[in-house]
């Protein structure tokens, strides 16, 4: 009899604790990669953004999202040339798990193209290589959006 009450006293627990991790919701990690110097394609990349985060905050879930800009989408993330510059600001500041990462490649090129550094806007951070990046994300679970 011991036995049947210590089984339905796991039993009982178990279901209570699944029920309480299914309360807190579920983390869901995007990759957004923006590689054209387009303003609109930037706007849809923080349109999907700013709406994927809203409709899973909604279901009470958690949302980690990376931009990795390259190539002429590093332009994005340029302090002379973004031209979403406010946008991001303003993201950043909403949206607590939003990262954006710079292409250390591109950077590199853009700067000697140039004859000076690219700044690139405070928001942003340098990884080695966008493409790389974008690989790791992957390799890490996170779903992958291009607009």
């Amino acid at each position: 009899m011991k036995i049947i009450k210590y089984l339905a006293v796991f039993i009982l627990s178990s279901v209570i604790l699944a029920g309480s991790a299914l309360a807190e919701g579920v983390t869901h990690k995007i990759a957004v990669h923006v590689d054209h110097n387009n303003k609109k394609t930037m706007n849809i990349a923080l349109n999907n953004i700013q709406n994927l985060t809203k409709y899973y905050k909604s279901k009470g879930d958690k949302v980690i999202v990376e931009v990795v800009a390259y190539g002429p989408g590093l332009h994005m993330l340029r302090a002379d040339t973004s031209p979403v510059t406010d946008r991001i600001e303003t993201m950043s500041l909403a949206i607590p798990n939003l990262k954006f990462s710079a292409c250390g490649n591109t950077r590199r090129k853009m700067s000697k193209k140039s004859g000076k550094p690219v700044k690139l806007l405070s928001e942003a951070k340098v990884v080695p290589s966008g493409v790389v990046r974008l690989i790791e994300l992957q390799e890490q679970g996170y779903s992958y959006i291009k607009p």
